[in-house]
């Protein structure tokens, strides 16, 4: 990430919050009671998907992704959907990187083992982000979390990430996913936290289940 990036976006932590100090009491609510709940109830899930990852090759069960928050960048827990090796895969096959580079995902991607194809097709992988949850970097509902080297691509609207925590789901996740463009995702995040309301995390979290079983857009 660029040092003007950098420079920006630990300024714009400066700027107020469009979230009142009761509404982030009440959201920080509801993600405790949240993720409690929903660790409580697909602990058993993620212990089973953790052994059928390790018993395929052998590699770690976690992936810790450094990503954006309102405090700096913090490591994100994902179950391991890709082979040991991903990121040299990527780094030797320059037409793979440039289209990874475009969106920061890959359509095909030819790292993905085949455990992990189908936990990202149900968002399985991202489970253990309710950890992140629990340790307060991030939300249930939120932006979609970024990479620091993506930052670039919010422009003028990276402030979000510096006021707003990072969300397991978002408008991004019920609205299409993959199959909406970078540019789309972007102004959904800023309408999401100019606009945000409890209720609308409620929306948000009622309509993931079914838009997460259809598996649409996801890879």
């Amino acid at each position: 990430m660029a040092a003007s990036t950098v420079q920006r976006f630990q300024n714009d932590v400066l700027k107020n919050s469009p979230i009142s100090r009761f509404g982030r009491i009440a959201k920080r609510t509801l993600d405790l009671i949240g993720a409690i709940t929903l660790l409580l109830v697909l602990s058993p899930l993620i212990a089973a998907v953790a052994l059928l990852i390790k018993l395929e090759d052998g590699g770690p069960v976690i992936y810790r992704r450094r990503v954006l928050g309102p405090k700096g960048e913090f490591e994100a827990f994902k179950l391991r959907s890709m082979c040991v090796h991903a990121d040299k895969i990527l780094e030797q096959d320059l037409a793979l990187l440039k289209e990874f580079e475009i969106s920061f995902k890959l359509k095909n991607d030819p790292r993905v083992t085949r455990t992990g194809a189908w936990i990202r097709k149900l968002s399985i992988d991202e489970l253990p982000q309710l950890f992140n949850v629990l340790r307060g970097e991030m939300s249930l509902v939120g932006p979609r979390m970024i990479v620091p080297p993506e930052l670039d691509k919010y422009g003028d609207a990276g402030w979000i990430f510096s006021t707003m925590k990072p969300g397991l789901t978002g408008q991004w996740q019920i609205s299409g996913r993959q199959e909406v463009s970078y540019q789309e995702r972007v102004q959904m995040d800023l309408h999401y936290v100019k606009n945000w309301s409890l209720w609308m995390d409620i929306r948000i979290l009622i309509k993931t289940p079914m838009r997460v079983l259809r598996g649409a857009g996801a890879y």
